[in-house]
């Protein structure tokens, strides 16, 4: 596939960098016939789960980990999940004033094709690098272990988190050896643990060139790339669901909301994650406090959220602009993607009393002592608030943290005896 053939991929999935290719790709094309009437009228990723459609769980973790540009492969009821799309999309610019919002779009299949025909028709609107996604599976994973992964074999075409079977003649088996699959198995031994398929992938582009126009992906596209050595592979031990059957989608509905909650850590930026020279605006401003990298690394391998809420009234009073906020935030993006961490959303205040750009001047309850950034991250993820801590360097952080019925901690990086990491190792601990 060539450059002029290929749609070039949204500006905005370009801009940020959390360690996951800025496209992921879902399948939704499947007619899930063993879920029977269920999916008469509805799209088996658009069914609902604990009160909104599968897919918005799907979505809502991709966002969080990094995606921009999220492409649904539709073919049954695809006008479902076309107004699925324009509605996600306005969900997600709802209620932030972060410009940096993701897209979701839609491309129909001409033809039902199978799996691999599904992406094979897409192929055009493909990155070079892009995550594939089932439609009707959740596997819990750090997307950007996945793509660490991919990026470490540079010879092969993709990457798949694998799981492990109790029972491994229900499924489909991997033969991993290392890092490397060499082999697809029909099934797997009675009574025996396998190592099977999780759904979940990193491909380079150039897989295009071996997909079939008709047929399917896991039954024979990644069997013959195995074979030829052309696929990595890891074990993750994370929480998996698949809907595709009724005593499954009858599950999801507690498993769902019980696995997707959890717990959060609130960084303060300046004085917490880096130093505080005053009103850090620019990347030649910016430097890491000790261990700070590793400390968001930590939340995100325990399974927490790992959110930022800053105050930037150097905005307002003509210190940096905007847009210096936001190339610097790509830049800390950028850093962390290096140890496979991420935060999992940011909110920041511009407004201040004085400040020197009109629409910024004056009080608000977003900025720290006020509890509304915080009030924000709490209504837009299913977070688990009793459990959850804000991590400050000032008396205005612990008074939002209260103000937001929020537990606090105090530290200021310039005089701690103790790191940020060592702060967050034991917040951890205590759950």
């Amino acid at each position: 596939m060539t450059a002029a053939t290929r749609e070039i991929v949204p500006a905005a999935a370009a801009r940020l960098n959390k360690g996951i290719p800025a496209q992921a790709v879902i399948l939704c094309g499947g007619m899930g016939t063993r879920l029977g009437n269920l999916t008469r009228d509805c799209p088996k990723p658009l069914l609902p789960v604990a009160g909104s459609p599968f897919l918005d769980l799907l979505i809502d973790d991709l966002v969080r980990q990094g995606a921009q540009d999220i492409l649904l492969l539709a073919a049954n009821l695809a006008e479902q999940v076309e107004d699925f799309a324009a509605r996600t999309n306005r969900r997600l610019a709802a209620g932030t004033t972060d410009p940096e919002v993701p897209r979701v779009r839609v491309t129909r299949e001409t033809r039902p094709a199978g799996t691999s025909g599904a992406l094979w028709q897409a192929r055009a609107l493909l990155a070079p690098r892009f995550l594939l996604l089932n439609g009707d599976s959740w596997f819990d994973i750090l997307l950007a272990d996945l793509t660490r992964l991919h990026q470490g074999h540079p010879g092969c075409l993709g990457a798949l988190a694998l799981r492990r079977a109790p029972d491994g003649s229900r499924f489909g088996c991997v033969d991993l050896v290392g890092s490397r699959l060499r082999a697809f198995s029909d099934r797997g031994s009675p009574g025996r643990e396998a190592i099977i398929n999780g759904g979940v992938y990193c491909f380079s582009d150039a897989i295009a060139d071996h997909l079939l126009p008709e047929g399917s992906l896991e039954q024979e596209v990644l069997p013959r790339l195995a074979r030829a050595g052309k696929l990595a592979g890891s074990v993750f031990d994370d929480a998996f669901l698949d809907i595709g059957v009724p005593e499954d989608y009858a599950r999801a509905q507690s498993f769902v909301p019980a696995h997707r909650r959890r717990p959060a850590i609130v960084f303060d930026r300046d004085g917490v994650l880096n130093v505080d020279h005053g009103h850090v605006g620019t990347t030649e401003r910016f430097t890491w406090m000790p261990t700070a990298r590793e400390a968001v690394r930590r939340v995100n391998a325990a399974g927490w959220f790992a959110f930022v809420a800053t105050n930037q009234a150097g905005i307002g009073k003509g210190r940096y602009t905007q847009d210096d906020y936001l190339a610097l935030r790509r830049h800390i993006y950028a850093d962390l993607a290096e140890i496979g961490a991420h935060i999992d959303d940011e909110r920041f205040c511009a407004t201040h009393p004085n400040a020197v750009l009109p629409a910024l001047a004056g009080e608000s309850s977003r900025r720290k002592p006020g509890p509304g950034m915080l009030e924000e991250l709490r209504d837009r993820w299913p977070v688990d608030w009793a459990a959850s801590v804000m991590i400050g360097d000032r008396q205005s952080d612990m008074e939002a943290a209260r103000a937001a019925d929020l537990s606090g901690r105090l530290f200021d990086g310039a005089t701690s005896d103790k790191s940020l990491l060592e702060h967050v190792d034991e917040i951890l601990a205590r759950y």
